[in-house]
């Protein structure tokens, strides 16, 4: 047994040695390679008695595996040694100054929607957020859209494949038209009172220069006791008046129809066209700009709330709309086609981005 002992110090010494994994991998085939020095002594136990192979056969498996583990531990050593070197010789200068033309912009929808969260949050609004892909009852069965409403026709909603899993309205999965749909998600699932706003994606069969088949919207919804249409017209004036930063900015309301209100508006703001620009503010002229109501009863009922007890309002406006009226954009669909020139002109960099806080009236 001492010859192995002296074996396995004379490999575990050499193990040791080895300063790269070639050098550490040539080692490991003279100790334990078909032609090792340990597989040498494994050949031997045929030519043994019994006892003699049991105990040899023992001591050499020992053996094996004691400088499998050295080798193992070994091999990691340099596997670290190896990457502190590299991570040493692979600085990067902090110092150095950006190039401008390496400067990233914010999108100007991205900052429109900062915008308005942090306008409807001093109101007391908080962010509810839900699937793109709905079904049709929480698209519009659930918003009083009757069976023969055209947008529910396949001209103007993307349907996907149905679910298989799926009954009735359940299985008939669509892109959903509107942020609505969240709506309908947290009335189901929240008592009142409710005041959330609903960001995010929509989809709509429609393409030209104020539509596209993907855009954003933000809606409002708020359910209580005792909320009435002068909440709403307060809420929608003292948003719009902080958004487009116009303390005196005149908002009308127009009669309007909404499957889902009752009853329903159009809000418009004052506007003036001087020299071809558009300007927000007092004018001759009125932009429509949202529509909004009273929530219908029959959209409370299928939420599973009384409409003798609770009321409520919502509304919803086109994030793209706004952001082209605040930021004089012209074309809708420029906000998609990924050119770097235009968001280098109309993106907004870290220290130019605006104030989002609310203004004193």
């Amino acid at each position: 047994m001492s010859s192995i002992e002296a074996l396995k110090k004379e490999i575990v010494e050499t193990v040791q040695a080895a300063n790269d994994m070639q050098s550490l991998e040539d080692v490991r085939i003279q100790a334990l390679g078909k032609k090792g020095k340990v597989t040498d002594l494994m050949k031997s136990l045929g030519g043994m008695d019994p006892d003699q192979r049991r105990e040899m056969g023992q001591a050499l498996n020992r053996l094996k595996d004691e400088i499998t583990t050295e080798i193992e531990a070994r091999a990691a050593a340099l596997k670290r040694k190896e990457m502190e070197e590299r991570l040493a010789g692979e600085k990067l200068d902090m110092t150095l100054s950006t190039r401008p033309e390496q400067q990233g912009s914010i999108h100007p929808i991205s900052q429109t929607i900062e915008e308005m969260i942090a306008i409807f949050a001093t109101m007391g609004f908080t962010l509810a957020e839900g699937p793109e892909i709905e079904d049709d009852f929480h698209n519009f069965t659930a918003l009083n859209f009757p069976p023969e409403h055209p947008a529910r026709q396949m001209h103007d909603t993307f349907y996907l494949p149905n679910d298989p899993n799926g009954k009735g309205e359940e299985a008939t999965r669509l892109l959903r038209t509107h942020t609505s749909t969240v709506q309908i998600h947290v009335m189901q699932e929240q008592k009142p009172p409710i005041r959330v706003i609903t960001l995010g994606r929509t989809f709509r069969s429609d393409y030209d220069m104020t539509h596209t088949p993907m855009f954003h919207q933000v809606e409002g919804l708020v359910i209580d006791k005792t909320t009435h249409m002068g909440h709403l017209k307060h809420c929608l004036s003292t948003f719009c008046k902080k958004f487009f930063g116009v303390s005196d900015l005149p908002v009308r309301f127009r009669p309007s129809y909404f499957p889902f209100t009752e009853p329903s508006a159009e809000m418009d703001i004052g506007c003036a066209v001087n020299d071809g620009k558009l300007e927000i503010g007092a004018g001759q002229n009125w932009m429509e700009i949202l529509g909004c109501g009273m929530v219908h009863p029959n959209v409370l009922k299928n939420c599973g709330i009384d409409p003798e007890e609770y009321q409520g309002f919502a509304f919803g406006m086109g994030i793209e709309r706004v952001a082209m009226l605040k930021y004089g954009i012209p074309d809708l669909r420029t906000f998609f086609e990924s050119d770097i020139r235009w968001l280098r002109h109309y993106g907004f960099g870290p220290a130019e981005q605006p104030n989002t806080a609310l203004r004193s009236e």
